[in-house]
């Protein structure tokens, strides 16, 4: 494929648009989770009404808006990194899902879930380096 420099370095360009995919990626996640969480929705409903309310709900757009956003984010990032570089930079997503969804929902981290976001954080750095 040409046009891919494969030795792309993590230019200002890069790290920019690498840090605005997380943090829409993270925001698109928290929208969607508040959302299905939302005190509005009656308990009652069920099936296409609770849909259909969501759906009336800011945060449902809020979160569609993020992941447009994303996509064009992450198709810019992928056309200046080898792709195998970019899933793997990716991969600290999870982390910062993780650690939102703690923050603003009050979520357990388990034991094995923090080793495996040091795990996950130690590989987006050691390829974030090389």
């Amino acid at each position: 494929m040409s046009g891919i420099d494969t030795s792309a370095a993590m230019t200002p360009l890069v790290l920019a648009l690498w840090a605005l995919n997380v943090l829409v990626d993270t925001g698109g996640q928290l929208a969607f989770k508040a959302a299905a969480v939302d005190s509005s929705l009656k308990d009652a409903d069920e099936g296409l009404a609770r849909w259909r309310r969501m759906a009336r709900r800011p945060w449902i757009w809020i979160g569609t808006t993020c992941y447009v956003v994303e996509f064009v984010l992450w198709l810019a990032f992928l056309s200046l990194v080898p792709l195998s570089e970019g899933v793997l930079l990716g991969s600290i997503n999870i982390v910062a899902i993780m650690l939102a969804g703690r923050w603003f929902f009050a979520e357990k981290l388990a034991p094995l879930r923090v080793v495996g976001i040091l795990l996950i954080s130690l590989g987006v750095a050691l390829v974030g380096w090389s």
